[in-house]
């Protein structure tokens, strides 16, 4: 992958993030930005006005365009970074055989809410892509951790080892250092799933709560986690391991967390939607607990964090009566 060209889809915080890791290693990265007037501030200030815009680019570097099929078409490496409630609309923009030959790598940490499927599920099944043609780039690691450039460290995931190698060759630099994997769907349920456990976690710091019962809860929360890579792929895996742990960690704890925020604040008493309006920001947690709800629906997997969650959230539950119940089965 090394002479191969990268692309970023998606100009969000993680996608701003990646574009700015990748433009340190290649001379020239794609990147599909929606917004023209984005495209003219980046090239004039070099930095996105829209999210974390510490992170300055080498302009030149960036071949940035709002016509999604150029930028596709123009790479052979696509990264993926959109919120997974956006996934389906803008991947319908695209025909199928616009990605024949293509790799994919996901940086999505979602569901696709229309389908209850993974990114990488979504892709195989409704766009023909192979499994040795995807992986996923995931934490443990906050965008805005990589704007301020301090040291960070990110997982790829994929089942053809020298992909895997070649892109985290491509992410790795002076603060990012990367480690490899071929748990694809391991590692994508993780990353959903711990966004659910940070929405939780900030739930409960918005009602009170302390770090005293926070480590419990994320300690019970990665076996819950456990339990349900291990009911949804059956693999050898180390769940102690950054992807899975690490992130976990960094998500229920970090004031960086957007999931963790919008949990404080349905804690502290805001409405599910005044906080997605206070917060303009996708807090994937939202959307995955109702995903995941329905998936566990068939696997059966005991998961008391997220089936508390799921009934604050949308069967309006009160979140103060919830945690007590939820303190209670954590014991």
């Amino acid at each position: 992958m090394g002479a191969q060209r990268i692309a970023v889809i998606g100009a969000g915080s993680w996608g701003t993030a990646l574009v700015k890791l990748l433009s340190t290693n290649a001379e020239r990265v794609g990147w599909w930005v929606r917004r023209a007037e984005t495209i003219t501030h980046i090239g004039k200030y070099g930095h996105n006005p829209d999210y974390i815009s510490a992170a300055q680019f080498d302009v030149p570097r960036l071949a940035m365009d709002a016509d999604i099929h150029a930028v596709v078409k123009a790479a052979d490496v696509l990264v993926i970074a959109v919120p997974s409630a956006f996934l389906k609309a803008t991947m319908e923009q695209l025909e199928p055989r616009e990605l024949e030959g293509k790799v994919i790598f996901s940086a999505v940490k979602g569901i696709v809410p229309e389908t209850n499927q993974i990114v990488g599920e979504y892709l195989f099944h409704h766009w023909g892509v192979a499994e040795n043609d995807f992986g996923v780039v995931c934490g443990p690691c906050h965008a805005e951790e990589v704007a301020m450039e301090r040291l960070s460290y990110l997982t790829i995931a994929c089942q053809d080892a020298a992909k895997a190698r070649a892109m985290g060759d491509a992410l790795n630099g002076r603060f990012m250092k990367t480690t490899l994997s071929d748990d694809i769907y391991g590692t994508e349920y993780a990353a959903i799933l711990k966004n659910v456990i940070a929405v939780c976690a900030g739930i409960s710091v918005g009602l009170g709560y302390g770090d005293n019962f926070r480590a419990v809860l994320v300690s019970r929360a990665i076996q819950e986690i456990e339990r349900f890579v291990a009911a949804a792929h059956p693999i050898a895996r180390d769940i102690n391991e950054p992807a899975y742990l690490g992130d976990l960690l960094v998500t229920a704890y970090s004031t960086f967390s957007r999931n963790r925020e919008f949990g404080n604040m349905v804690g502290k008493g805001y409405s599910v939607r005044a906080a997605q309006m206070e917060m303009n920001m996708v807090a994937e947690g939202y959307y995955a607990v109702k995903c995941v709800h329905a998936i566990n629906e068939k696997l059966k997997v005991d998961m008391p964090i997220t089936e508390s969650t799921y009934r604050m959230l949308y069967e309006k539950m009160a979140p103060m009566m919830e945690m007590r119940l939820l303190s209670e089965r954590l014991a």
